[in-house]
């Protein structure tokens, strides 16, 4: 069994129902749920013309391989009703593998951990909530220390 962090996002419709039926979902789905973190508004990136998002982390157990655990999360966000738009345009849910216990994985279509975490304020805000201590894979930053960092890099 794998402990997986996975980030959740909305910012089409009911953004807080969309969060709080993924969660339910994910757990529907074979998914073992342990922590979700509070839901926060937070700004748009990448395409910032947009409403506001309502961002989530949870912390789940899994006994789904990485691959597996990807075709689940598309699968979810299908049936929510979420159809491919514009890069990082509007969606009724996001769901990313942020962190599959201490594996790194770069391959075509799935990357872990995340490679745009560390540079998400909208990612590190609920995971260090839920996950302060846990540490990054590839560079052994904790993820209260990678929301610190960007913290000072966006006030500097």
């Amino acid at each position: 069994m794998a402990i997986v962090f996975i980030g959740i996002g909305s910012n089409m419709g009911d953004r807080q129902a969309n969060c709080l039926r993924a969660v339910d979902l994910l757990g529907a789905h074979g998914l073992e749920v342990r922590k979700v973190s509070s839901l926060y508004e937070t700004e748009p990136w990448g395409l910032a013309k947009q409403r506001m998002f309502i961002n989530a982390a949870l912390e789940a157990v899994t006994g789904l391989s990485p691959a597996d655990l990807l075709a689940k999360l598309k699968v979810i966000e299908k049936d929510m009703g979420r159809e491919k738009t514009e890069k990082w345009g509007p969606r009724i849910i996001d769901l990313d593998i942020l962190f599959y216990d201490n594996v790194v994985i770069k391959e075509a279509g799935l990357e872990i951990p995340h490679p745009l975490l560390h540079k998400r304020g909208f990612v590190l805000l609920p995971l260090a909530e839920i996950a302060p201590d846990k540490r990054h894979p590839a560079t052994g930053i904790t993820v209260m220390q990678l929301k610190e960092g960007l913290r000072d890099h966006e006030n500097a």
